[in-house]
């Protein structure tokens, strides 16, 4: 009896393990919300407002373009009245403009070069004349490597952005060729790239996560550096320890990170633990069938109100000063709690309350440090681009290829956050790098 009692116990742990795995989904785990079956997630109660804008929002209308960007222009007037269909009319200042905009046909511009040759009379070799200056070597101007960068970063593969090639502007394009453009468009966005990690690295507030990236099949490591303004991207061999510390350089500053292992190298007194894992926790806790559902009811509940008074210093309405004093109980109500859920002695939750208070010191870094979030969404919105890129294209084939994904992924974040045109940037990079000038810079321009 007592020994079925015993294979009683354990399997009832193992049956309670495997339905809180089976009801793991985006909201109490780490798992995407892409990955959540059909009804996994509570849907919206009607608001009962009408579809469409609200009374009172902001109005987004046509703005006409500028007249330096009108190619042409028709004037007509009437002839008639609208009102009784009169024809005696006196012309005023008064009009109205209507802009029809269209694109032209794209046609390639085709430079040939014609190199003649000329035998020497003396040993009888033919020699040919050279490529004039500013002339490329390769087949591609700096417009069309951007385009194709331009292209590919924006999420196509590259046979679609062969077909666009074709069907667009007629300019049939082998993947070989795509390749080598890549590499080019690569090594010409490479100096403001190198600029835009050292700044990255030495921003005071960095958020810092990782996903998965495929290099032939093999998966490969993805991490970011995000900051206010610049965001660099890395695809590295693995996701250890030893392989992503030098990514961040010098250990300075603050990180924003999860609770992963591997970010031990960073003094927790100068981490901010993601409070959006923390609260997926806690939703995994409230949902057990045992007293430790009682214990993630309490810590969701001072995890709400927290984020909540944070939101308020985050919009003017709470002073710096009113939060900190208000988070002193807060900050230790939690920590009691998770004090008692190490107590409890229940698997999987004591040892994910044990190693929360492990990280205690970096758990409240948002409430004493002016200018910290206390989750890493930031970087985690930098990296959702990079992930569906992923999906699409099944990663890189090669080390090259890697890097041109890193590269150009930097660049259309960093650009995009400062409102900077990408298409704009890599046509003037992959220019100077042709004519050997100065590569335009990735940083942002202080006022």
């Amino acid at each position: 009896m007592e020994a079925l009692t015993r294979e009683n116990a354990a399997l009832r742990a193992r049956v309670a393990e495997l339905e809180a795995k089976l009801g793991e989904n985006s909201t109490n785990s780490g798992k995407p919300p892409s990955s959540d079956a059909p009804g996994t997630r509570p849907g919206k109660a009607p608001s009962g407002k009408q579809r469409g804008g609200q009374p009172g929002h902001k109005p987004y209308k046509r703005v006409l373009l500028p007249p330096e960007k009108v190619t042409r222009r028709t004037r007509v007037a009437p002839k008639r009245c609208a009102c009784c269909g009169g024809r005696r009319l006196a012309e005023t200042d008064e009009t109205r403009v209507h802009q029809v905009v269209e694109i032209p046909e794209a046609k390639p511009d085709v430079h040939e070069i014609t190199m003649h040759g000329a035998r020497c009379r003396d040993c009888g070799e033919t020699s040919f004349a050279s490529l004039p200056p500013g002339i490329p070597a390769h087949m591609f101007g700096p417009r069309l490597l951007a385009l194709i960068s331009y292209l590919l970063v924006s999420k196509m593969s590259r046979r679609q952005v062969q077909e666009v090639l074709v069907e667009v502007f007629g300019i049939p394009v082998s993947l070989g060729a795509l390749s080598d453009s890549e590499q080019r468009a690569s090594l010409a966005v490479a100096p403001a790239v190198d600029a835009a990690v050292a700044y990255a690295r030495a921003q005071p507030v960095k958020h810092f996560d990782g996903s998965n990236w495929r290099l032939g099949g093999a998966m490969r490591g993805l991490w970011t550096i995000a900051t206010s303004l610049v965001t660099v991207f890395f695809v590295t061999a693995n996701s250890a320890r030893d392989t992503i510390e030098p990514l961040l350089g010098t250990l300075s500053g603050l990180l924003v990170t999860d609770r992963g292992s591997q970010f031990g190298f960073w003094a927790m007194e100068r981490r901010q633990v993601c409070w959006a894992h923390l609260v997926r926790k806690f939703v995994a806790f409230a949902e057990r069938g045992d007293e430790g559902a009682e214990l993630g009811r309490h810590l969701l509940l001072f995890s709400q109100v927290m984020l909540a008074d944070w939101h308020r210093v985050r919009d003017g309405t709470l002073s710096r000063h009113a939060f900190q004093g208000r988070m002193t109980a807060v900050q230790t109500a939690i920590e009691n709690l998770l004090a008692r859920g190490v107590e409890l002695r229940l698997r999987g939750l004591s040892g994910s309350c044990e190693d929360m208070l492990l990280h205690r010191g970096a758990l409240f870094t948002f409430v004493r440090e002016a200018g910290v979030e206390p989750t890493n969404n930031h970087a985690e919105r930098a990296l959702r681009p990079f992930v569906l890129w992923r999906k699409t294209s099944y990663g890189s084939q090669s080390e090259r290829g890697c890097l041109f994904a890193a590269r150009m992924m930097t660049v259309a974040q960093t650009l995009r956050q400062q409102r900077r045109p990408v298409f704009t940037f890599l046509v003037d990079a992959c220019r100077a790098a042709q004519h050997r000038l100065p590569i335009p810079s990735l940083l942002p321009v202080m006022s």
